[in-house]
């Protein structure tokens, strides 16, 4: 019965998912509220645009979900608050679940939730939190057949790249992306490795599982189109783009553009123009 729900998520045609996250507001930093001040503006912007889902949390995923018609984008629900990703950290970090989290995702009509899977270097209370997460949502997405999507995040040390910023090791990412997979993931949803010519390695590791990749940090347009189309010659099943999308000028452009590449195979300069 999950695949009723995945069947919306993912594309008819192309069997992909190009999913835009504008769940940021949950972690409490106030560079991740560029782009998406006026919630309601950012989602009517993006629905126009017809990406396949619009990823949010329990507060504002009334945005989406009143919104009129059969067309828009699925919801997919973020789950889990978290106090990681500040230049400077403080003293004690963690990894909360919000309480009924499945059943609040049913109410909500949302099509898959996702929970976070974090590595951070010298904080392993943190990725057991994490894991406990993982094992008390679990039983209730099998028993409500929601789709689970975990994402494996490899912090790099705060001291050399605080604030958000990922490792993008493959001998890092391989090993957690797996551990998200033993944990029971029906989606995995993991970044980039620093040289996208070895992505087919966690595509690998990740079996049947279904791979989306992050967007990261904020990078230039040529970039973001060149890897997500080097991302998808990987045999990667999409995308999961924030700030690359929500912080543009032209969000409604580069939400088409990428949905072309993720779709279509369209090459980076064919698309460019949308921007």
């Amino acid at each position: 019965m999950k695949s009723y729900k995945l069947n919306r998520l993912f594309n008819g045609k192309s069997g992909n998912c190009f999913d835009v996250a504008i769940d940021h507001g949950f972690f409490n930093e106030y560079p991740f509220l560029s782009g998406i001040e006026n919630v309601q503006k950012a989602v009517q912007v993006l629905v126009e645009a017809a990406p396949d889902a619009i990823q949010l949390t329990v507060g504002q995923a009334q945005y989406l979900q009143s919104m009129p018609g059969r067309q828009k984008p699925s919801l997919v629900l973020r789950t889990d608050v978290a106090n990681v990703y500040g230049s400077q950290l403080p003293r004690s970090l963690f990894s909360r679940m919000i309480e009924d989290a499945v059943e609040q995702a049913v109410r909500l009509d949302a099509t898959c939730v996702v929970v976070n899977l974090f590595s951070i270097p010298g904080e392993p209370e943190v990725a057991d939190q994490c894991i406990q997460n993982i094992l008390r949502i679990k039983p209730m997405c099998e028993r409500y057949a929601m789709p689970l999507m975990i994402e494996p995040l490899v912090f790099r040390p705060n001291s050399e790249a605080g604030g958000y910023m990922v490792n993008g090791n493959p001998e890092k990412i391989i090993p957690l992306v797996r551990q998200g997979v033993e944990l029971g993931a029906d989606i995995i949803k993991a970044d980039p490795t620093d040289d996208i010519s070895q992505y087919h390695r966690v595509v690998e590791i990740a079996g049947n599982i279904p791979v989306l990749v992050r967007g990261g940090g904020k990078a230039t347009d040529q970039e973001i189109l060149d890897r997500t189309y080097g991302l998808m010659q990987q045999g990667v099943k999409g995308i999961v783009y924030g700030r690359n999308v929500i912080q543009h000028t032209n969000p409604a452009g580069m939400t088409r553009a990428l949905m072309s590449i993720v779709h279509e195979g369209a090459k980076p300069a064919e698309v460019i123009g949308l921007i």
